[in-house]
């Protein structure tokens, strides 16, 4: 028994994605969709010698025949795929025999000027990972300009790619530009990989582990001050032992968790001394503080005044 054909949610509307209007940014690229379909070439069919300004990735889902690349004849069959880089001369036959099914990613690839990068986006930050994403789009499209002018075998199957961008324009549901968008970036990364399957990744900048985790702490400090907090929880909730909590806020901060913790506090407690006419009980109750007169010890320790004092002053003489 054969196997079914795995494009085959795609036959009944192969030329779908050709109607969208697919064009977004990659990078420092300009990327437009120009084709993305499931096309077939009848047995004996011959499509003549032509070219693109733009780049055509050729991918056989079934069949076989023939592709004329730079003047050499190579053969073609199922699994395979291969690339015409704009002005490169090709000229496509089916079998004599057996037909030939082709999905096609035709694509313009626009560098963009840092203007135009940044137009409708927020700048280039390394902050929000953005510099990976242009490194990564500038070291794939560089390689897939100087990919030779020959088939390969789709190691890393980009032509599966065609059909999780079908079925998401079929499904109707939020989210599907994005899934094509992606779809058409993995087909790209896909190619090149097929001919470049030893290629190495980028080096992607590795965390500063104790800033990171410096920076989880006092965030999860800022979020649960009110409650009850310990070194030990908030070092599990790290995955780290209370120990190295306690040397990172050291070297981070230069106080111990338990004095970054009571300034937070105290920070929250002298904006409700201002801004309300709560009682130090409650106030004391509300920024975890054991007990009022704790906070009253605590408070005049770290502002030389009472909160009551701090109220007062600020009040009547600010």
């Amino acid at each position: 028994m054969s196997q079914p054909f795995y494009f085959e949610p795609m036959v009944e509307n192969p030329m779908a994605l050709d109607r969208l209007e697919l064009s977004f940014r990659w990078g420092s690229y300009g990327l437009r969709v120009l084709r993305c379909h499931l096309t077939s070439f009848p047995a004996g069919m011959i499509i003549d010698f032509h070219q693109h300004s733009e780049y055509e990735i050729h991918y056989i889902p079934y069949g076989k025949g023939r592709v004329i690349l730079d003047g050499v004849t190579h053969p073609l069959h199922e699994g395979m795929l291969y690339v015409t880089a704009p002005g490169v001369s090709h000229r496509q036959e089916a079998d004599e025999r057996e037909a030939m099914g082709e999905l096609c990613l035709h694509v313009d690839i626009v560098k963009l000027d840092q203007d135009e990068a940044e137009r409708g986006s927020m700048p280039v930050s390394e902050a929000w990972g953005e510099a990976w994403e242009i490194a990564e789009a500038d070291a794939c499209l560089r390689q897939l300009s100087e990919l030779p002018h020959v088939p390969a075998l789709d190691r890393q199957e980009a032509m599966k790619c065609f059909l999780v961008a079908y079925e998401a324009w079929r499904s109707n549901q939020l989210g599907q530009y994005t899934i094509i968008k992606q779809s058409i970036v993995q087909m790209l990364l896909r190619t090149v990989g097929a001919y470049k399957a030893d290629q190495q990744g980028l080096n992607l900048p590795a965390r500063d582990m104790k800033s990171y985790r410096y920076q989880l702490a006092i965030q999860f400090i800022e979020d649960n001050f009110r409650r009850p907090l310990t070194l030990e929880g908030v070092a599990e909730r790290l995955q780290i032992s209370s120990r190295q909590l306690q040397r990172i806020f050291k070297e981070q901060a230069n106080i111990s968790f338990s004095e970054y913790l009571e300034q937070v506090r105290l920070k929250h407690v002298c904006s409700e001394l201002l801004q309300t006419s709560l009682t130090l009980d409650k106030i004391a109750e509300s920024n975890g503080f054991a007990s009022s007169n704790y906070l009253h010890y605590v408070f005049k320790k770290a502002h030389g005044v009472t909160p009551n004092q701090y109220r007062d002053q600020l009040l009547n003489h600010g």
